[in-house]
């Protein structure tokens, strides 16, 4: 026969581990999260300028089937009082390098599609992503949250001039609240 006081005690430690794995895990990163000023997609444009003034003319290379945007100053304008703040903004994730662990860096475009199947947004619209961790998690159509500092950092990748960086950045799903 069993011992009932072992038995008491082996269902004392499975009922705690059970309670402890349903016990929501809290990432070591939240409180930076937390911290992290949340920016939407405007507030990369600087002040004054409206959305409407920032889309560019561009024309169709019927070739090579892509659109090739043509963006004025307003296009390009940065909004230079977000340079080097600690922002979390949400986006989708448009991989340039990947690894088996997941994209090593990408670029956080606005809405679904952007720089893939229609013309980019322009460079204050996409930000340069390398993150903290590769990013592997869900597919193209789900959002994320980067948190990060965020560097107004002009640069061209293969599929997009970008206006924005953000380095070691923290990239988990987005959720609406």
């Amino acid at each position: 026969m069993a011992n009932p006081t072992r038995l008491i005690d082996r269902r004392r430690l499975l009922l705690a581990a059970t309670a402890f794995a349903l016990v929501p895990m809290v990432p070591r990163h939240s409180a930076q999260a937390q911290e992290a000023l949340r920016i939407r997609w405007p507030d990369l444009i600087p002040e004054g300028l409206d959305y409407g003034e920032i889309i560019g003319d561009g024309e169709k290379d019927y070739k090579a089937d892509v659109w090739i945007p043509e963006f004025d100053e307003n296009g390009t304008a940065l909004n230079l009082e977000l340079d080097n703040k600690l922002i979390s903004m949400a986006g989708y994730v448009l991989p340039l390098e990947v690894t088996a662990e997941g994209a090593t860096n990408f670029v956080l475009v606005p809405f679904v599609g952007a720089c893939i199947h229609v013309p980019p947004p322009p460079p204050n619209q996409l930000v340069f992503v390398t993150p903290r961790n590769p990013w592997g998690n869900g597919n193209l159509w789900d959002p994320v949250l980067v948190t990060g500092q965020l560097s107004a950092n002009a640069r061209r990748t293969e599929v997009a001039e970008v206006g924005y960086q953000i380095d070691d950045a923290i990239v988990e799903f987005f959720q609406r609240n």
